[in-house]
């Protein structure tokens, strides 16, 4: 009983020197203040929060978005190549590539793939 006493005193000595170690090692040792502040797109945080906001980092997201899904959507359909009608899964995967194909052109069409306007 003792013996399993003096085991767990250890344990929580050891454990509490890795602890006060690695709290030494993981500490910053230079406080920038720009290392130390949050990036939000670009902008600072700290400033007031109705100032204008381009639009554009909102359309970059929801492009990203968009062919972040799609890519999601096309993997299924690979893996089901050959338990399904060959007719129908070119059917369903061209009409899917289509459909992107038309809303890349919409957005290439609109000028939204363009950094600059």
């Amino acid at each position: 009983m003792i013996f399993l006493v003096i085991m767990c005193l250890i344990m929580f000595l050891i454990s509490l020197i890795f602890i006060m170690i690695s709290f030494s090692i993981s500490k910053k040792s230079f406080m920038d203040r720009e290392k130390c502040s949050p990036f939000e797109c670009g902008f600072d945080p700290k400033s007031l929060a109705r100032i204008p906001f381009s639009l554009h980092f909102f359309l970059i997201t929801m492009i990203f978005l968009i062919f972040d899904v799609e890519i999601a959507l096309i993997f299924p359909l690979i893996s089901t190549f050959k338990m399904v009608n060959i007719t129908n899964w070119w059917m369903i995967n061209s009409f899917f590539i289509i459909m992107l194909l038309i809303g890349l052109y919409h957005e290439w069409n609109q000028n939204m793939l363009n950094w600059t306007n």
